[in-house]
This record gives C-alpha cells, structure tokens and sequence, in this order.
C-alpha cells in the first residue's frame, strides 16, 4: 500500500459509509447471499448444437483463452523437458505503485484494466466528482471544472487507463487543466503539484480496494489486457525483447529490470542506446538459481564470466527492440542461453 500526501488543495473527499450486517438480507440464506463460490458447483456441459440448417456464426465463446506466443521454446532441448519461464510479479504491497520519470507521472496497477475502469468511476462517485465525458472503449473519462478549496482557479482533470508494459497489468494516467480561453487540453498539467495531489488520492483509493474490484466487460474488451513487451523469435539464433514504450521511459525501465533480473550494470552509453553489464545471479540461492537446470549447476554457469552488452534500439517513436550478447566476438554464448537471460530481462520490464 502507498503511503499518501494528506491532500491540500482538492475537494474533501466524502466519508464512506458501511452497510449493516441485516440476516434477511445477506447471509447464506438472504436474499442478496454471496454467489461468489457457486462456480465450484459448476459441471460441464456439452456444447450447444443447433439443427441442421440453422447458422452458428453468431454463437461464439464469450471466454475465449488467447493462443500464447511469446514464452521462450529453447532449441536443442529434445532430450529434457523445457522448464517453464519464471514468472515474475510485484509483491503484495507492490499492486499499486506510483511510478515517476521526469515530470512525468503515473500510477501502475497489477490488474487488468476491466478491473481499474469500474473502481475508478467508484472513486470519483466516492469524491463527488462529475463526469462531463467517458469514453469506455479508449479509457478515458473526464470531469467537469471543479472548484478547488484555496485556490481561486477552477480545473478539471482527464483519467485515461492504458494497459501496462506486462500482461494483466494497467496504468492511470491524470492529466490537469485551469480554466483558460483555449477549450483545449494541454500536452502537460498546469499545475504538477495539483496533479500528483489527485494522483494520490485515486492510486490510495485503488490500493485499499483492489481485491474487491467489479469487472468492467465493455473496458476489458475494449483495453485488452495484453503484454506490451513480448520475446520475438523465441528458439531461433537472433531472440530479442519488442517493447511498446518510448525509448526515455525504455531505457529507464531497463536498467531497472537488469538490476532486479540480477545483472550488475558496469557501464552504459545512452547515446548507443547500450548497458554493458554482467549476470551475477541471485546470492541467496546456493544452487545457481533458475539456470542452474541447463548447465548443472553454479561451476557450469552458462553467462558467468561473461561480459555482456545488452542494446537497444528505437524502431519507431513508442517501440524499441532488445537485444543481448556477449561483448566481445570471441566470447561464447549459445541462443538459448541468451534466450533465458532475455526472459528473466522481459519479465521485470514495466
């Protein structure tokens, strides 16, 4: 959980009152019983089959599972089953985190975005903040000006929830505005203090009530919850990190990732666009860690000793792609050693 700024200058926020406890109401025997467990008693079923000459293309899985393309196949592992890539998540205390580069701002929640949108619009009901415009499909809503206690200026502001860099995750986003004679919203706050004062307010209210969060159908469908950074020819000879984010905020969440992923950065040069850096592991597991299935152990280290560059490179203005080697020609290291250390790389991206 964030700890949160006591607000100066926004609307105080109304108290949030808690339902009674009434039996005839709720209860396993009340009229509105918690049904979240009646799943359990679920069966499956056959499915539907219509008679013959009536069309089936309307009828569709609402729950379609999507095919899964970007988890690391290692080559010429035939005689071993691949192990699975490790899967890397932020703590609890870690699901909602306000996330800062430059001036800029934001708040990054391990949910879905058809979670964030009806707890956002829960927010701003619990602040009696109106909304002038909402725009489910781009995640988008936005208040009315409001005037603000101490300040003589009234604002508005516009949320707008973006999926995040890894899959299941979302990102919130606030943008401020006083009232002026351009209509128009600005690339930037007015005032960043303002922002980050609401900024805190809403990533406080997500925290406290994550686990409880409706799901938004028309978001979820519209914000899919897809990853922005995918592994690309996964098993082949050249393995490299695609990664939807302008190359400032990339190089950042970058070295970031080395530094958890257990690289030791001894070098860099943002202008090439490359870290130089060294695969140290983690100290605390005395059999090499997650590597240790492909070369036997800590002595047999694929990467130890192995200076490595890792480059990236802008391939458009929000994409750029990762690739890692070693840093000189005559050090060795198979594709699929590389392959490894670009999936522990990817999974601490965000």
């Amino acid at each position: 959980m964030i700890a949160v700024l006591p607000m100066r200058r926004l609307l105080a926020l109304p108290l949030l009152l808690a339902l009674g406890g009434c039996g005839f109401l709720f209860g396993d025997e009340g009229v509105f019983r918690d049904r979240s467990g009646d799943y359990r008693e679920a069966r499956e079923t056959d499915p539907l089959r219509l008679p013959p000459g009536r069309e089936s293309t309307s009828i569709a899985e609402i729950y379609a599972v999507p095919q899964v393309n970007s988890e690391a196949t290692l080559s010429g592992s035939d005689d071993k089953v691949p192990r699975p890539a490790p899967l890397v998540a932020a703590s609890a205390d870690q699901l909602v985190r306000i996330q800062r580069l430059g001036d800029e701002s934001w708040v990054l929640v391990g949910i879905a975005p058809g979670q964030l949108w009806p707890q956002l619009r829960s927010f701003l009901n619990a602040a009696s903040i109106d909304v002038a415009r909402m725009d489910a499909r781009a995640g988008i809503i936005e208040s009315p000006f409001l005037e603000l206690k101490g300040d003589e200026r009234d604002a508005r502001f516009r949320f707008r929830i973006d999926r995040g860099v890894q899959r299941g995750n979302s990102e919130l986003h606030i943008l401020q505005m006083y009232r002026s004679s351009d209509p128009g919203w600005p690339e930037r706050s007015d005032d960043l203090e303002l922002e980050s004062d609401m900024l805190q307010a809403v990533a406080q209210y997500i925290a406290n009530s994550a686990d409880t969060a409706p799901v938004s159908m028309m978001a979820e469908q519209s914000m899919q919850a897809t990853s922005r950074v995918t592994l690309v020819d996964a098993g082949g000879e050249n393995p490299y990190i695609n990664l939807e984010l302008p190359f400032e905020r990339a190089w950042a969440s970058l070295a970031r990732s080395l530094e958890l992923s257990g690289f030791e950065i001894t070098d860099r040069n943002r202008s090439a666009g490359r870290y130089y850096v060294r695969y140290t592991g983690d100290p605390e597991d005395e059999d090499g860690g997650w590597f240790a299935w492909l070369g036997g152990g800590r002595d047999e280290h694929p990467a130890e000793g192995v200076p490595l560059l890792v480059t990236m490179q802008s391939v458009d203005p929000r994409r750029v792609e990762i690739q890692l080697q070693p840093e000189s020609e005559a050090a060795a290291l198979a594709a699929r050693d590389r392959e490894a250390l670009l999936v522990l790389i990817k999974g601490n991206i965000n």
